[in-house]
């Protein structure tokens, strides 16, 4: 007797198979079916993030494992951290050439392909985490991130986000904009661009390997993410100055980016379970910074003896003079740039100003009275 739920259950395992053929119980006749079983097809996922680390290369993992378990195996997912398959710089160019099937990485990575990829990361003064979820889901942010995305034959999702970043760790106090010029500092996307401007000798280096220039001497200061992240790649050997509030990334999305022609030739509902499961790990990364930063960062300061230390107005208007320089730029380079930057713009002037009604100022008073510091 035929099973017929198992025939089913077998029909909705990925791409196209071998049809089956089965015989007619009243008549005997061989009669052509759905397919009993269907290829898997299988992933190659290339990240940016050193392997273990924790958040951005666990979160990746997490992804991927969630990518397996919600089509059920259908879409077989190799990971793989930077530097086991292709260098982590190496990841978009792997991707867009088919050669891997998906990245996990900050998009501003590839500012060098176009700038506005890190419109959809991060860029200074930019958009806190739910108001990047705002522009990319309800105010043309998505739309704009497919076509840049798109003319390079990838499709990307958010997947992830560190929230506000640290201002980053230096080997001296920064006591006014002058005390950046000659600084040797890794710090990518816009956010470097911005400290090019004062003075800043930029330096791109992917996170396995900052720790070595910050002790070896070859920086003299570097931005990473935040406590928890820092922690583990233990910044607090080389430099005991941290600090805030960082301004070039204040909620760095990750991204999935996918090969465009890989991803159309799934079925429907995979392209649509892969798109969930990466606003489900857009969600949980969040959390799990905001679970940690707190504890770790008391650890750093009470285990390590690290000085935390604030950015002051003077510095703060520097950087406000370095990013609009930059983005003066940006806007400049093609249609699709400027475009991006002032739907952009608009995101942040239309939400901020909620914001400020409601999140801001709620937090400062509930802050004030509960005594939170």
């Amino acid at each position: 007797m035929i099973n017929r739920r198992n025939l089913v259950g077998a029909g909705l395992l990925g791409a196209a198979g071998a049809a089956a053929t089965f015989a007619n119980p009243k008549s005997g006749e061989a009669l052509s079916g759905p397919a009993i079983s269907r290829s898997r097809r299988r992933f190659n996922m290339v990240t940016t993030w050193p392997k273990g680390l924790p958040g951005l290369g666990t979160g990746a993992e997490r992804l991927a494992k969630r990518i397996g378990d919600l089509t059920e195996g259908a879409i077989n997912v190799q990971y793989f951290a930077a530097g086991e398959r292709v260098g982590a710089f190496d990841s978009f160019d792997a991707v867009a050439a088919g050669n891997a099937q998906a990245y996990h990485a900050a998009d501003y990575y590839w500012k060098g392909k176009h700038p506005g990829f890190a419109y959809f990361a991060a860029v200074p003064f930019g958009l806190v985490y739910v108001e990047q979820n705002a522009w990319l889901h309800h105010m043309g942010g998505q739309q704009l991130w497919d076509e840049v995305a798109g003319s390079f034959g990838l499709k990307c999702f958010a997947a992830g986000n560190t929230g506000l970043q640290m201002g980053g760790w230096f080997n001296k106090e920064i006591n006014s904009a002058e005390d950046l010029k000659g600084l040797k500092m890794r710090i990518p996307g816009i956010g470097g661009d911005m400290m090019a401007k004062l003075g800043v000798s930029v330096v791109s280096l992917p996170g396995g390997q900052i720790y070595e220039a910050l002790v070896s001497g070859a920086i003299d200061a570097c931005e990473w993410v935040g406590p928890w992240n820092d922690y583990f790649l233990k910044f607090y050997e080389a430099a005991k100055y941290y600090y805030w509030p960082g301004v070039h990334e204040p909620g760095s999305t990750l991204s999935f980016g996918i090969n465009a022609s890989w991803f159309g030739g799934l079925t429907k509902s995979q392209q649509i379970l892969i798109e969930a499961a990466c606003t489900e790990e857009n969600d949980k990364m969040m959390a799990e910074f905001n679970a940690n930063n707190g504890i770790y960062l008391t650890r750093l300061r009470q285990d390590h003896g690290v000085q935390l230390r604030r950015f002051n107005e003077d510095v703060y208007d520097a950087f406000g003079e370095g990013s609009q320089a930059t983005f003066d730029e940006i806007v400049q380079h093609s249609d699709l740039a400027k475009r991006i930057h002032e739907s952009f713009v608009r995101a942040r002037k239309e939400v901020g100003g909620w914001m400020n009604l409601s999140d801001v100022p709620y937090l400062i008073e509930r802050n004030r009275v509960l005594g939170i510091e």
